[in-house]
């Protein structure tokens, strides 16, 4: 299953602390060091989109801390940095203030997101002539702390959309080498499923209903992968009643959603066309006047090559 929203809380490695020593030597005085830096955290985007997935077993994350300080001023080793791998396309987000930190684009992308803490200075940094033998020492400083939303958003050439058994997974399945579930009932497509063809990524996400965007249906956990892909292929059942009603129901919850989406170039398919004669495939595309219309069939070479041709 994919993964594509969970909620973490990072922090930045404590600061190792410092330490109270004296030389063995008759006045050799504090020698106590300075305890190390804790680690940073970063992230690390990755060409798995199923990253996200480790974040389900653990919620919480944090650097290796620095070590104490020694003897005769040795200063404690610094702690390691934690690099945590996370999806292209992924947003990290502030969950306190609810502030975009920054998005994942490019594969091998590395963004630091949280310091470390610094050490705690040791009983040598605080003699001085009126206290000559401190006996205290300075504990190590917590490193940065934050509680994180990374939202995974698909970037994918085409975005595969419609309403429930639209032919979406069919469809997906026949140009590519996906294995998308498919059934004759809504909502076989329970999370995005991807497919490749000729270095071509298309997404397709599960089905809409009127109401998706207020949070109705399975459609506002998945409306959000439409934002990054180019063109969007809009699937219409060439069985339905009234296909120009499916096409507005559709086009109103991605506008709700978010208005960029309906400026995305768009590709109308109507789908299953085996199913139905040569006469009312002509009289549907006639409905969407002005508008990019193919008729195809999982079981039709012939309109399956015109689809690929348009990939």
């Amino acid at each position: 299953m994919l993964i594509d929203e969970v909620e973490i809380e990072v922090r930045g490695g404590k600061g190792g602390n410092g330490v109270v020593s004296f030389g063995k030597m008759a006045h050799s005085g504090p020698d106590g060091g300075n305890g190390g830096v804790g680690g940073d955290v970063y992230f690390k985007a990755v060409s798995d989109l199923t990253a996200l997935n480790q974040f389900t077993a653990k919620y919480d994350f944090e650097a290796e801390s620095g070590n104490p300080g020694g003897k005769n001023k040795r200063t404690g080793k610094d702690g390691g940095d934690l690099t945590l791998m996370i999806p292209v396309g992924t947003s990290v987000i502030d969950n306190i203030s609810g502030k975009l930190l920054f998005e994942m684009t490019l594969k091998d992308q590395i963004e630091f997101i949280a310091k470390g803490g610094i050490g705690g200075k040791g009983n040598y940094e605080f003699r001085g002539p009126t206290n000559t033998t401190p006996k205290y020492a300075q504990p190590g400083i917590p490193g940065d702390k934050l509680q994180l939303k990374l939202i995974l958003k698909l970037i994918a050439n085409f975005g595969i959309v419609g309403l429930p058994n639209a032919g979406k997974s069919s469809l997906l399945n026949e140009l590519t080498a996906a294995h998308a579930k498919i059934a004759n009932y809504p909502f076989t497509t329970l999370s995005p499923n991807l497919g490749v063809y000729k270095n071509k990524v298309l997404a397709d996400i599960p089905g809409l209903i009127e109401g998706a965007s207020l949070g109705k249906g399975l459609g506002i956990s998945f409306l959000k992968h439409i934002e990054k892909v180019t063109t969007i292929l809009h699937c219409i059942s060439s069985e339905s009643e009234n296909p120009k009603d499916d096409y507005k129901s559709v086009r109103n919850e991605l506008g709700k959603y978010n208005n960029n989406l309906l400026e995305k170039e768009e590709v109308i398919l109507l789908t299953k066309s085996d199913l139905v004669d040569s006469k009312t495939i002509y009289k549907i595309k006639k409905q969407f006047k002005g508008k990019k219309v193919n008729s195809v069939s999982i079981y039709d070479f012939d309109s399956l090559e015109a689809l690929k041709n348009i990939l």
